[in-house]
């Protein structure tokens, strides 16, 4: 009963940011989901099954928490939990972060900034990697196949548009800037030196 909680908690706490940040930022005249507009092929593509992946993902979460299902041990399940819970963590932070210049999908009609403090001082993509942690979380409370494969399908779209969206538009709107930072902030988590 208490991954369910947590699960129930973590998800709540998670989506409320992702909704509110959105609504806070439609009455600034700011359009957040920017996923799939005004793209052409591979990007186009990408951006549309990560949404996809993101929505199915998502409900087959809340399924098997609602199912219960999953036998795993219970320190597998404290790991899942924890890990839900920093995903959770993580993701707030950046969304928190970034202010007003975060987007879900890239659009190439807004203005904003490179953000390079904070959490972003030590991952380039902390917003994705939340959503992974609480997906993978979720996935070690309540293991079951379907979830395993739509948290794995979740986590390499997330991951293609990082890599074949993302980080390209970066390169466009903020050339060397964000080069340099490119070179010191690793995709995920850390720093080089």
């Amino acid at each position: 009963m208490e991954f369910k909680l947590i699960s129930i908690a973590s998800i709540i706490a998670f989506y409320g940011c992702y909704f509110l940040k959105m609504f806070h930022q439609k009455r600034q005249g700011i359009q957040t989901d920017q996923i799939g507009k005004d793209k052409i092929g591979f990007v186009k593509f990408v951006e549309i099954t990560m949404k996809i992946a993101a929505i199915l993902v998502f409900i087959a979460g809340l399924v098997s928490i609602f199912l219960e299902t999953g036998n795993s041990l219970t320190a597998i399940r404290i790991i899942g939990a924890i890990t839900s819970v920093g995903g959770t963590v993580i993701f707030i932070v950046a969304l928190w972060t970034m202010r007003d210049s975060w987007r879900a999908g890239v659009s190439k009609t807004d203005k904003t900034e490179l953000i390079t403090n904070g959490i972003y001082h030590i991952s380039r993509n902390p917003a994705f990697l939340g959503f992974d942690l609480l997906y993978i979380g979720t996935l070690l409370m309540f293991f079951n196949w379907i979830l395993c494969f739509l948290t794995v399908f979740a986590v390499i779209m997330y991951h293609l548009q990082i890599v074949n969206v993302e980080e390209n538009f970066l390169l466009v709107a903020f050339g060397n800037e964000y080069l340099q930072y490119k070179k010191k902030v690793c995709r995920y988590v850390g720093r080089r030196k």
